[in-house]
């Protein structure tokens, strides 16, 4: 974007080690930041990341106060920008500003019904050999995960009796959660206040609103976003740019976000550097429609083996139609128990296969692998993703324990 004649800002959540060096100006929160009186690293004498900037209030009013202040006085208004304002919130643990505490107070929010009947969603993957495994696999909203659920972690009244649990948990956690969402959703507007009242900058800006992953909210009794179930995987994408941009449509085409960076370049009429992956899909965006050509499925792959949230590994496929994972239920290397800061790292769970169909099945409540009348669509789908993951060099050559279990069970 440097290269285009582009100003180049980053600010807020970063998250990585590195240095932003190569942004022009860059305001970015300590490692994964806090809500309250966040700490920034930003360019100085010091080299990274010994230059540190403190300020009080809420992580979102802070980050949205320094990017006007960047749009107003920092900004070089003989160039055009290229700017990235990437908020703290909505993560988990959910903490929103004071003014929003009441906000949705006496509202009840809609429970999803795969929260209280799970269907036959899962596998002996996530579920165990005769459920064994449903009290620690996947941390949940119900008491059913006995390590780690959101009502102890909300304190919530552990004696009230099982449904009552779940409604006074999902109800305070989801409260929690938008709450932190009114304050983007509030901070956004007074963004898009200053683009449209300031020196005409509404219509001649391109907005992208998107996020790095999508968020269990209770569906299936799980939270967090590691699952590759839908409310996990899937991500918003707004975009508007009345230029270029065609206007009020919505699309079903397969984005993943590696293909933001090639479709910001092309939009601001620069080439896509080789070394580069993803596709630009600023076709579509112009269009409404998909060129010849353009994929029509994706990968994914959680790696990070009941750490955290206490999910299997696991990798798949999505198509618009269909849905197959994998799991392989294994760290990709060796642990010590005594040294691991989750004792369940080190465990090892059984692998397995789920296939969704998505048309008659949006919820996934309906593992139909091995059903024989998806085999045959089934055998396509192993076809596709072996191809996938060895475009994406993805074939775990260098964790021989990994790609035993995988070999071992493909075709079971």
């Amino acid at each position: 974007m440097k290269k285009l004649g582009y100003q180049t800002a980053f600010i807020g959540k970063w998250h990585l080690d590195e240095e932003p060096a190569t942004f022009d100006y860059y305001c970015v929160l300590t490692g994964q930041g806090k809500y309250f009186n966040p700490e920034f690293l930003i360019r100085g004498d010091q080299p990274w990341p010994k230059n540190k900037m403190q300020t009080e209030g809420h992580s979102t009013d802070v980050i949205t106060y320094i990017t006007l202040k960047w749009l107003d006085k920092k900004r070089d208004k003989s160039k055009p920008f290229f700017l990235m304002c990437h908020f703290k919130a909505p993560h988990d643990m959910f903490e929103n500003a004071k003014r929003y505490d009441d906000y949705l107070e006496d509202v009840e929010i809609p429970e999803p019904a795969s929260l209280y009947y799970n269907g036959y969603n899962g596998s002996v993957a996530t579920r165990g050999p005769n459920d064994d495994y449903i009290s620690f696999i996947g941390t949940s909203v119900l008491k059913r995960n006995r390590w780690r659920n959101m009502g102890k972690d909300l304190k919530i009244d552990q004696s009230l009796v099982e449904d009552e649990y779940t409604h006074v948990s999902y109800q305070t956690y989801l409260k929690r959660y938008l709450r932190c969402v009114k304050g983007i959703d509030d901070n956004l507007a007074r963004l898009f206040d200053y683009l449209m009242k300031k020196e005409k900058l509404w219509d001649n800006t391109i907005i992208i609103y998107t996020s790095d992953q999508g968020m269990m909210l209770g569906e299936h009794d799980y939270i967090d976003k590691r699952w590759m179930y839908d409310k996990s995987m899937r991500i918003p994408l707004i975009i508007r740019y009345p230029q270029k941009v065609k206007k009020a449509f919505r699309s079903d085409a397969i984005i993943n976000n590696t293909y933001f960076a090639p479709t910001i370049i092309e939009l601001a009429d620069g080439k896509m550097p080789d070394y580069m992956q993803g596709i630009s899909f600023k076709s579509i965006l112009e269009t409404g429609r998909e060129p010849e050509g353009f994929p029509q499925e994706t990968y994914y792959r959680y790696w990070m083996h009941m750490e955290d949230h206490m999910l299997p590994a696991h990798f798949g496929i999505r198509t618009k139609d269909y849905k197959l994972i994998f799991y392989y239920g294994s760290y990709y290397r060796e642990f010590s128990l005594t040294k691991a800061a989750n004792y369940f790292i080190g465990f090892d769970t059984p692998p397995a296969w789920e296939f969704y169909n998505l048309k008659n099945d949006p919820n996934e409540m309906n593992n139909r692998y091995g059903d024989e009348a998806y085999a045959e669509i089934i055998s396509d789908l192993k076809n596709r993703l072996a191809t996938l993951r060895k475009n994406l060099n993805k074939g775990d050559e260098k964790y021989p324990k990994l790609k035993k279990i995988i070999e071992e069970n493909w075709n079971k």
